[in-house]
């Protein structure tokens, strides 16, 4: 009885961020087409509530929520299942539909190639686990731990790129400091100067189009018109003059309106961003935004220390022991002289910032992926980023799993290797340090460009 409650429960959670998944699907990623592949939504949202049980999961066992026996099945179920659709199921649909799309290869060949552009996947695969040390000698080659290993890399490395980034863009985006000096009669040159080439546009393209049909009429009339040989001598020297004349005259208009185009992109874009600017600085006179530049101030802080943590632990080879809950109870437990249980507070506090990791986690990928679907995507390579994305991002919940480890006291640390096996989990978090170092430098160069550049074109 109480294993059937227990599966109800797992059961309906599933159902519940499923919904939640299709809903974002169709409200975020898809809001701006129509949606015509229903398997494509069922792929994402059976993905994205598979990762979010594993982070429920993770909940239920700090919480001692169901029967540990239960618990260790829906362990071993959600993750055989999701492992099985970053594997075979997602990457088997998303070359099959690439090969759709391309022309030359017959419909009888697509269920051959697609076939052999899985074993291609599966090879790479299988190949990344080499240069890394990620598994204990015992594991043989067709165990759980395999995938979990190879997904690990791939997961941690998305994540750790994301992480880098996100701990420069958040001070950036936040801090008044770095909002240019910006005023409105700059954007209201640059709209002068934006409606001057479109009306310079409109003008050629009007001229360009009376020329056309120009030539379209004198085209007609000599195919139309049967005259005598001298008048056909005559008329043909002076039609080709003419003709000659309006191409040479379109020609020179398209030439003309190419450059012109271009231009008034640019300014556009130009246009865009300096808008976004004035709305940044207004938003940052709000009460909201003086939140959000004391959050900045201290998003910037992290970053330091972020960066600075990552590199002692590349250069000393340095991974924590104690979770940072633990941690930090001990240090106010010795030096501040406060009396609590550390086992008994570890505890409920390591429940609430599970819950705070899990849900600023989905949160911000979900975030992301919006941002970068609305940036890259057409309507017919939409349903192929949305697999992609479905790939990354149970990659992603997966390596959040393993990273999470280190977050939790030893007792729960032990349950969480019991379920995902026993991998090398120093190095991920060693590579997770390299990565995220890495990130986070690029993005502060490439900021600082951004910034070099941007101060240059909106000087006074």
């Amino acid at each position: 009885m109480e294993g059937s409650y227990d599966a109800w429960v797992v059961f309906v959670s599933l159902i519940l961020f499923f919904i939640a998944g299709w809903i974002f699907y169709t409200k975020q990623l898809f809001k701006n087409y129509e949606v015509h592949n229903r398997v494509v939504q069922f792929i994402f949202s059976f993905t994205f509530s598979l990762s979010c049980s594993l982070f429920e999961l993770i909940i239920f066992e700090i919480a001692d929520i169901l029967d540990p026996t239960s618990r260790q099945k829906c362990w071993t179920n959600c993750l055989s299942i999701i492992l099985l659709t970053l594997v075979i199921l997602i990457p088997l649909y998303m070359a099959y539909m690439i090969i759709q799309t391309i022309p030359f290869i017959q419909p009888k060949l697509h269920f051959p190639f697609t076939i052999f552009s899985w074993f291609i996947f599966l090879y790479f695969f299988w190949k990344i686990g080499d240069p890394f040390p990620i598994l204990s000698a015992k594991h043989g080659i067709f165990t759980i731990e395999q995938v979990i290993s190879r997904v690990g890399v791939i997961g941690v490395t998305v994540m750790a790129v994301l992480s880098g980034f996100g701990a420069v863009n958040a001070p950036y985006s936040y801090m008044t400091i770095f909002m240019r000096p910006v005023e409105e009669i700059q954007a209201q040159q640059l709209e002068k100067r934006l409606k001057h080439a479109m009306d310079m546009i409109v003008s050629k393209k009007q001229k360009m189009a009376r020329n056309q049909l120009e030539l379209k009429r004198l085209t007609a009339e000599k195919v139309s018109q049967e005259p005598s040989f001298l008048s056909k001598l005559w008329s043909n020297f002076s039609e080709n003059s003419n003709e000659n004349n309006l191409q040479s005259q379109i020609s020179k208009m398209q030439n003309e309106i190419k450059p012109l185009e271009t231009l008034s992109r640019y300014l556009f874009l130009e246009l865009v961003e300096l808008r976004n600017m004035l709305e940044r600085v207004a938003f940052s006179k709000t009460f909201i935004g003086i939140y959000f530049n004391v959050l900045g101030h201290f998003f910037s802080l992290y970053c330091v220390w972020k960066i600075f943590i990552s590199l002692v632990n590349i250069l000393f080879d340095r991974v924590g022991k104690v979770d940072p809950v633990t941690r930090l109870i001990e240090v106010s437990v010795n030096y501040v002289g406060i009396d609590m249980d550390v086992r008994y507070w570890s505890q409920y506090i390591s429940f609430f910032l599970v819950g705070v990791i899990a849900i600023t986690s989905v949160r911000g990928l979900l975030i992301t992926m919006a941002k970068f679907f609305v940036s890259i995507s057409n309507v017919r390579s939409s349903n192929i980023i949305v697999l992609g994305f479905a790939q990354i991002m149970g990659m992603y919940f997966v390596s959040s799993v393993l990273l999470m480890r280190m977050n939790v006291p030893p007792e729960y640390r032990k349950i969480l290797t019991r379920i995902l096996g026993d991998l090398q989990f120093n190095f991920y978090h060693r590579w997770f340090d390299v990565i995220f170092l890495i990130s986070a430098v690029t993005s502060i160069a490439v900021f600082s460009l951004i910034r070099k550049s941007g101060d240059t074109r909106f000087k006074h």
